[in-house]
């Protein structure tokens, strides 16, 4: 039987990262992530997530969606056309699949996080 999973009872090795060079905007931020949680399938993954200030273009491929929810910090994200969106703590959001903009930490954060892969 699959056990519930409890972020606070894990102890999770975290990865970090930065943005790809061709991407980056402003800064270079160093990320950090916690996968508390990966599907048998690999199709959805949820943890905690957190990164210094600084800003990146992102391209979400089809089929890929992802649930956030702020715990500390800032970040505003804005699509091709300028429209953004500010996020604060207890603030949610989706970034759709198929969305292209760009990601900024205006204070450093961390986000729960829920992706959805469904594949391209």
């Amino acid at each position: 039987m699959p056990e519930l999973t409890v972020f606070s009872r894990q102890q999770i090795a975290p990865t970090f990262d930065r943005p790809r060079p061709d991407r980056l905007v402003e800064g270079n931020p160093a990320r950090t992530t916690w996968e508390h949680f990966t599907s048998p399938r690999g199709d959805l993954s949820a943890g905690i997530w957190a990164c210094e200030t600084g800003a990146w273009n992102i391209a979400f491929p089809a089929g890929k969606d992802e649930f956030f929810c702020v715990i500390e910090g800032r970040l505003r994200i804005s699509d091709h056309d300028g429209n953004a969106a500010e996020f604060g703590p207890g603030d949610a959001g989706v970034i759709p699949a198929g969305f292209t903009g760009c990601f900024a930490v205006l204070v450093p954060v961390r986000k729960h996080f829920v992706v959805v892969d469904r594949g391209s």
